[in-house]
């Protein structure tokens, strides 16, 4: 077996013992399930082909939190996953390497900045035009990382409060018939933007 990507058909609210999925495929009694950051086990109540996902307890000391509709959905046998757990709490400036949270946004709104000590990755999973905004990193967050990625082709906007670089720069807009990743970094209350100067007419991202 492999694991199979879906997306969940319904929001999931944190304290929801159940998803709603869009496909079926790969669930089984017993498997793990991922969203974000969290992982679930699907419970012996799982009927096989049904689009609800009866879950038990977050697996591997993982939090239950909220997830939009359109979420990716990871799923598979035990035996499929390299790893089983997943990272939820981030320590101030860790020494052995650094945690990265993982959030999905299908609805306009705000992209939650990174941990302190940590680095994080926004993916806009919205199915039509999304308009995100960015606020100005605060002064913990000297070296933080902060990727973002649009997982549905569509002319999603990033706001970013100051300026990329504290300068002119201050929207991004990805393409609507592709997919695109840009990162972003933490400085003295200013986010830098990694090798962008100006609008970029041949990839997937148009800074302006």
């Amino acid at each position: 077996m492999s694991l199979t990507n879906t997306t969940l058909g319904a929001a999931k609210a944190a304290a929801d013992t159940s998803l709603t999925v869009a496909a079926a495929t790969g669930f089984a009694a017993g498997n793990i399930v991922r969203i974000g950051d969290e992982l679930y086990q699907v419970t012996k109540g799982y009927v096989a082909g049904s689009l609800t996902v009866p879950v038990g307890v977050e697996k591997g000391g993982t939090v239950a939190v909220a997830h939009p509709s359109g979420a990716q959905v990871t799923v598979g046998a035990a035996t499929d996953w390299a790893q089983q757990t997943a990272p939820q709490t981030t320590p101030q400036f860790p020494i052995a390497g650094r945690a990265k949270v993982i959030t999905e946004y299908s609805a306009d709104g705000a992209i939650a900045l990174p941990p302190a000590g940590g680095d994080a990755l926004a993916v806009i999973s919205g199915t039509a035009h999304t308009g995100m905004t960015l606020a100005v990193p605060t002064k913990d967050l000297n070296g933080s990382k902060l990727g973002i990625l649009n997982l549905t082709a569509a002319a999603h906007v990033v706001t970013i409060a100051g300026g990329m670089g504290g300068g002119a720069l201050v929207t991004a807009t990805f393409d609507t018939t592709g997919r695109g990743y840009f990162e972003l970094i933490a400085y003295n209350e200013i986010w830098y933007a990694q090798n962008f100067s100006g609008t970029l007419t041949s990839f997937d991202v148009a800074l302006s």
